[in-house]
């Protein structure tokens, strides 16, 4: 497999770096450029900012602190959260960041993915999927931050995603984000095998087990990380360390 890149996601709530639990509760951690600074000096591969709030309140996305953070670290940016339009996404570009993160806008006007993708380049166009699973099998996708209904399955959105033009999938599975569970491994293993675009598994991960089993097992490209970072449960070096150890493909620092 290609290398497994381990990205820093930093969910942002106005000025103040937070932690959702399943999308809804929070709790503020700090400021956001700080700790992006940090997770740079450590070795992030990546920095993912997400916009926990724009999409439902219809407010301004994180340019001033994408412009802000892009001048003092040098790894990709990802953002998303409040991406409604080919503009949306030429402004965040220039503020610094390197691709965009789009769910609700993707999910209202499917198209949009294609116009990013024309535009800028499929490598910028990140499909956001945020999926909770389905009493009676399988998973749905949801929109704004997990709150509204879309009807879409979760795996055949992924496929159409990548055949409108995504280069990427930023999965988030709702009902373990925040638990500290590990990840939904059937999720990322149903989403992973259905398309040929890499997969980035979010939400659940609690220990460096979950890593191993959500590459493994979930066949994911990349894992996004919260909680083990933000309270200095498993700092980077360690988790990177530890990865090169276990024989998983980790970029050597």
């Amino acid at each position: 497999m290609s290398t497994l890149r381990l990205i820093s996601r930093l969910d942002v709530k106005g000025p103040d770096l937070i932690k959702p639990i399943q999308l809804e509760g929070v709790r503020k951690v700090g400021d956001p450029q700080a700790f992006a600074r940090r997770y740079y000096a450590q070795g992030a591969d990546e920095i993912l900012y997400m916009d926990a709030v724009a999409s439902l309140y219809s407010r301004d996305t994180l340019t001033t602190i994408v412009r802000r953070t892009a001048l003092e670290v040098f790894v990709p940016i990802t953002v998303g959260g409040g991406l409604r339009s080919v503009e949306d996404v030429r402004d965040m570009l220039r503020a610094g960041a390197d691709k965009v993160a789009i769910n609700s806008a993707a999910t209202q006007r499917p198209e949009l993915i294609s116009e990013v993708a024309e535009t800028f380049g499929s490598q910028c166009m990140v499909l956001q999927i945020d999926a909770k699973r389905r009493p009676d099998g399988g998973w749905e996708v949801y929109r704004d931050c997990g709150r509204e209904h879309t009807g879409l399955d979760a795996v055949e959105w992924a496929r159409r995603g990548q055949s409108l033009g995504a280069g990427e999938i930023l999965l988030t599975s709702v009902d373990r984000e925040g638990t500290r569970k590990g990840f939904d491994i059937e999720l990322t293993r149903a989403v992973s095998d259905a398309v040929g675009i890499p997969v980035i598994a979010s939400g659940g991960m609690g220990s460096f087990q979950h890593l191993v089993e959500v590459v493994e097992n979930g066949r994911a490209d990349a894992v996004a990380v919260a909680w083990l970072l933000h309270y200095d449960k498993l700092p980077l070096p360690e988790m990177r360390a530890r990865a090169h150890a276990h024989g998983l493909p980790v970029r050597s620092i």
